[in-house]
Order: structure tokens, then C-alpha cells, then sequence
């Protein structure tokens, strides 16, 4: 159960639109490493966790990257607002703006559309922690790439505060990932799998 305030984690005023940063930012939603299918590794890979403790971090961070898709989807939307078709047009904007106008769809900055097989649900604590843990490296490093393309602050802050996100969440997985180890009782952690196998 959630309780849904309706601001944003972190404020969002972009005064300048900016369709090619629109672009390039949207992989965020859709992308490979994006918000959209890092919530749903997460929310998906609790239910197989045997340990209340990881199980909450999970939720809760899995419930962040919603909020993450969120603050993702409002830059895009203040981003491509009030575009005339020749800035849509000059910005290499116009094969998305063909299919969905300026709405938001989920997709890479290449125009892959999201699919699920980006991420991974494996029912092992051991396994599905280090695909998160490299999952949150990757998003940094996009954000990173993100940040070396856009110059305009009003972008710049938001997404800081994404990337910041990120290593906050690879730091708790990695916490998790001790959690696990310990209630293990073998040293071993790739003898079995403590979600499965008893």
C-alpha cells in the first residue's frame, strides 16, 4: 500500500524548452537502465526475498524509482511544451513527435521502446542483488552521460539529484547483499539458493 504526495521528490522548472534534451533524457523512462524498469525489478524481486529487512529495502526503493519516473516524465513534458514543428523538426525530434506528439512513452534516446527484458527477477536473493547493484551503476553512468550533454542548470540540478539516487541505492543494495550473506550458513553463497532450496 503506498500513499501517493502529490509533489515531486525533487523540484522540477525547466524554463527553456529543449526537445534534443528531451531526447537523450527519455532513456530514463524507457531506456536499458532506466527508472521505469528499475521499479519493476525491484517491486517484482521482493515478493522471492526470505528476508523481512531486504524485502522492506525492495519496496522502498523500488518505490523511489516510481517517483524517479515521475520527476523523469516532467522534465521530458517541460522539455518538448510549446515546440513549434520547425524546433521539433531542427532537434531530430519529429520521429518520436510522429508516433506520440509530445506525450510520454517509454523508450531509449535510440527510440527502442521499453521492454522487460531489460531486467532480470531470478527468485535468488544472491543473484537478484547483484543485478541490482549493477543496475544502479549503469543508471549512474547514463546520468553521468546525461550531465556531459546538457548545460542548461535548470536540467543539470534534477538530474544530479537522480544520479545522487542512484548510488544511494546500489550503497543500501549493498547492505542487503550483507544482510543476505549473513543468514546464510554457509559461506559458500552460490551452494544454494535460500529462497528456493531449504
Amino acid at each position: 500500500m503506498w500513499v501517493y504526495e502529490k509533489r515531486l521528490q525533487f523540484p522540477i522548472n525547466i524554463k527553456t524548452p529543449n526537445a534534443a534534451a528531451a531526447k537523450i533524457i527519455m532513456t530514463q523512462f524507457g531506456g536499458p537502465d532506466g527508472e521505469l524498469g528499475a521499479s519493476q525489478r525491484y517491486l517484482a524481486q521482493r515478493f522471492a526475498m526470505p528476508y523481512n529487512e531486504v524485502k522492506g529495502i525492495l519496496t522502498d526503493i523500488g518505490t523511489e524509482e516510481l517517483a524517479h519516473v515521475e520527476m523523469i516524465c516532467t522534465i521530458v513534458r517541460q522539455l518538448t511544451r510549446n515546440l513549434s514543428i520547425d524546433e521539433i523538426k531542427a532537434s531530430g525530434f519529429d520521429t518520436y513527435f510522429v508516433d506520440h506528439t509530445v506525450g510520454l512513452w517509454p523508450q531509449s534516446a535510440g527510440g527502442v521502446p521499453f521492454s522487460s527484458t531489460t531486467f532480470q527477477s531470478k527468485g535468488d536473493p544472491i543473484t537478484d542483488l547483484h543485478e541490482d547493484m549493477a543496475a544502479e551503476q549503469k543508471a549512474r553512468t547514463t546520468y553521468d552521460n546525461i550531465l556531459r550533454l546538457v548545460n542548461d542548470p535548470d536540467i543539470i540540478a534534477p538530474i544530479r539529484f537522480l544520479r545522487e539516487r542512484e548510488i544511494v541505492h546500489f550503497q543500501r543494495f549493498g547492505e542487503s547483499m550483507r544482510i543476505v550473506q549473513d543468514n546464510l550458513d554457509s559461506k559458500n553463497f552460490y551452494a544454494f539458493n535460500p529462497a528456493f532450496d531449504k
